[in-house]
């Protein structure tokens, strides 16, 4: 599974999103989307648990989880590795 794909199925699972997964550019706005901060709090945890990494607290910000993009940005930062989007 790339990091978008698992990223997704994170959002689906735990992001309360008022629109489906699927029907998100990876810009769209999370939170315009429907997230609230409790279930970007859940998506976090969830992300952490599968990429086996804790975020930096300089990443526990909203604009670390506001899109697709920038949760890929914050998890290759965190895993320091190069992955297939």
């Amino acid at each position: 599974m790339t990091v978008d794909e698992t990223i997704r199925q994170v959002l689906d699972e735990h992001g309360r999103l008022a629109v489906p997964v699927g029907s998100l550019t990876e810009d769209t706005d999370l939170f315009g989307a429907g997230m609230t901060s409790h279930a970007s709090v859940n998506v976090m945890l969830a992300l952490e648990d599968a990429f086996d990494f804790e975020f930096e607290e300089r990443l526990l910000k909203k604009s670390t989880f506001e899109s697709i993009a920038s949760i890929r940005d914050g998890v290759l930062e965190m895993t320091g590795e190069v992955l297939d989007r």
